[in-house]
């Protein structure tokens, strides 16, 4: 009898142990910040505020975060709403670029700006004419095999290659960016 209940008395204290971890694991997890903020418009605007924010030279007079949450409503309805048809042209490929309302606002800010400012890269050049609803991208290769990249990437993959957008985007929110109407 001695042993069943020293048994029991050493179960019962590894299981109580045991919810005492468990329970202490939870609770420093709790304790734990968040890393997402659940949007992720909303987190690109909080980090460029934090960035901002650290920085002891940071002009307050001239940032100006609306702009920069305008500019990513604009990024979402050229990628998610405008209508891009390809067309394989020699050396390379044209897009046509359209949207109504809010969409045909957004690639003109967004398309025709990015174009001027970035339409020389590593593997191709880019031109940028306005059309009635949206924009025509011509995207030339710089060699003959950058023609397939061209195509495979198409104009959003194009638009976001390189990491130029970060930078891009933290002048923006400070006002230095000159390329943007926003």
């Amino acid at each position: 009898m001695k042993s069943i209940v020293l048994a029991f008395a050493l179960v019962a204290s590894a299981a109580g142990a045991a919810f005492a971890q468990e329970h202490q694991h939870q609770h420093s997890n709790s304790a734990t910040p968040l890393q997402e903020s659940g949007q992720a418009a909303f987190a690109a605007i909080q980090e460029v505020v934090r960035r901002l924010g650290a920085a002891p030279d940071t002009d307050w007079s001239r940032v100006n975060i609306e702009r920069r949450r305008q500019h990513l409503i604009d990024m979402d309805e050229v990628t998610l709403h405008a209508a891009i048809r390809a067309e394989p042209i020699p050396g390379g490929e044209r897009y046509y670029v359209s949207g109504d309302g809010r969409t045909r606002e957004a690639i003109r800010n967004m398309v025709v700006s990015h174009v001027r400012a970035m339409g020389d890269a590593e593997h191709w050049t880019m031109s940028v004419q306005d059309a009635p609803d949206g924009a025509v991208v011509t995207a030339m290769a710089k060699q003959p095999g950058d023609v397939a990249r061209i195509h495979a990437l198409g104009l959003i993959g194009m638009m976001s290659d390189g990491a130029h957008h970060q930078p891009h985007h933290l002048m923006l929110a400070s006002g230095a960016d000159p390329h943007m109407t926003h």
